[in-house]
């Protein structure tokens, strides 16, 4: 009776060390609140992205867009992915999903989150470093300041690049709820003493 009972525990209790997966049913106001969260990056998204688009001047030292930098049209592109995929998710999140589906949606939300997290940053980042270029110059190869003739276009896209970089900080969020959500879900591993019949939390421990 006792080695059965042994074996019902290690096999309910994961004697392999192996955390054990938990079934929790999201409320529908949390729910409601992350389909919120994940909507709102969809709008500023679209604007960064119109701000870039039509971000072009010409004047008497030239014409100039934010097609002939490459780092603008990352940002462009980066803002598409991210108010297409911010609309998807929202649409999916607001989904009651089924116990069998609601792992896959979990992990599916956690490593797209993080992707394009990153990938909203790398716009962000890469275009304030031609912004700062723009803006100061750079003396030691003789390249001057360009926005003191372009100040408009300069300015433009800089409204474009800090509303990526709010857009950044609502994926932050969401990858950290995500994350949360994906964790929680497992126990600690545990592990069985065949002697003691004494269940042990490897964390607790």
């Amino acid at each position: 009776m006792e080695k059965n009972n042994d074996h019902h525990k290690a096999s309910h209790g994961g004697s392999d060390g192996a955390a054990t997966e938990k079934c929790e049913e999201v409320s529908p106001g949390i729910r409601t609140a992350e389909t919120m969260l994940r909507l709102a990056p969809v709008g500023l998204c679209v604007a960064a992205l119109v701000v870039m688009l039509k971000d072009s001047q010409t004047n008497e030292f030239g014409s100039i867009s934010y097609s002939n930098l490459s780092a603008f049209r990352y940002l462009v592109h980066a803002n598409g992915i991210c108010a297409g995929y911010s609309l998807l998710s929202a649409a999916i999140a607001a989904m009651p999903a089924g116990s069998s589906s609601t792992m896959t949606r979990v992990w599916t939300f956690f490593c797209l989150d993080q992707i394009l997290t990153y990938v909203v940053l790398a716009a962000g980042a890469v275009s304030t470093e031609v912004l700062y270029l723009a803006y100061k110059g750079d003396d030691s190869i003789t390249w001057s300041d360009a926005c003191s003739s372009f100040g408009s276009f300069c300015h433009r896209a800089t409204a474009a690049v800090v509303i990526t970089f709010v857009v950044v900080c609502f994926y932050v969020v969401l990858s950290l709820i995500s994350s949360y959500k994906l964790f929680t879900r497992f126990d600690p591993p545990t592990i069985v003493d065949s002697t003691k019949n004494v269940e042990t939390a490897v964390f607790g421990s």
